[in-house]
């Protein structure tokens, strides 16, 4: 099992994710043309959260729990809220839905999906889970040895041309992980230079990722969004003290459809001294 992915499942970094990565899907289906998700480290896409995994650390208990007790929050984490209480019974939450189990949920029918998972457990659990579901491709394999082969995507003869990759690695060896994703988006910008890509990343110590960021700045794309939550001040490289997503050609005016979310995650997730962030590294003028 991915215990990674078990471990924090529902934790405030999954929250944040997650309420990022539907908003970018339903910017995309403003449109009635197709569009690709490609998900490059998928996990099983579903996680039990009564499993012993999730029960040692119970850190749903201080993210989605959190959130579903609260009325009136802004419409993009309710969105969030019903796509995962989508795969529970009605007032109760069993299970917490992985990326691509809510990026597929949030599928039309025209669109399509890829998502790539090495470890052969996760990867058969996630077959399993997409076995009826024509749209989805599931592929046990190196997301990011799999850039070339997926895109552009195709349905059929017919080429996609729109594409959401989301990028969500164990971050193992965290120094070698980033020079990774900087050389895959420009990887994926090479072969199709309007994706977007949604790159998950923790946050132990933000000095440390000055570099990335830096790099980021510098990718052959139109713009590149961070959105950031902190939920405890990041002086302990010991402990995830938060988490960020770096949106490279986000939507037009994306950063207004996820600010409202940042000041409620804050309140309700963080401890003392949380923060947020929200600021464009590159802008197309």
């Amino acid at each position: 099992m991915n215990y990674r992915h078990a471990f924090h499942a529902g934790n405030h970094a999954d929250v944040l994710k997650h309420i990022v990565m539907l908003a970018m899907i339903d910017a995309l289906k403003r449109k009635d043309s197709p569009f690709f998700v490609l998900d490059t480290h998928a996990g099983r896409g579903r996680y039990l959260l009564s499993a012993e995994e999730s029960r040692k650390t119970a850190e749903a208990d201080e993210g989605i729990l959190q959130l579903m007790a609260l009325p009136a929050l802004p419409e993009v984490v309710e969105h969030y809220l019903r796509a995962v209480q989508a795969d529970n019974p009605v007032g109760a939450l069993i299970s917490y839905p992985g990326s691509p189990l809510m990026a597929a949920r949030a599928l039309r029918e025209q669109d399509r999906m890829a998502a790539c998972e090495l470890q052969p457990e996760e990867a058969a659990a996630l077959k399993e889970l997409f076995a009826h579901d024509r749209r989805v491709q599931v592929l046990a394999a190196n997301g990011y040895d799999s850039i070339r082969a997926l895109l552009p995507p195709k349905a059929g003869a017919n080429k996609i041309g729109r594409a959401l990759v989301l990028i969500d690695p164990p971050y193992e060896v965290q120094d070698a992980e980033y020079p990774q994703i900087i050389a895959t988006c420009r990887e994926i910008l090479t072969r199709m230079p309007q994706a977007q890509i949604a790159v998950w990343y923790p946050i132990k110590q933000r000095r440390s990722l000055q570099q990335f960021f830096r790099k980021a700045s510098h990718l052959p794309a139109k713009s590149v969004l961070v959105a950031e939550l902190m939920i405890r001040p990041d002086n302990s490289p010991l402990r995830l003290n938060g988490s960020g997503m770096l949106l490279v050609n986000a939507p037009w005016q994306f950063d207004q459809i996820i600010a409202p979310a940042l000041p409620v995650l804050r309140e309700h997730l963080g401890e003392a001294g949380s923060s947020t962030r929200l600021e464009w590294l590159k802008t197309s003028d």
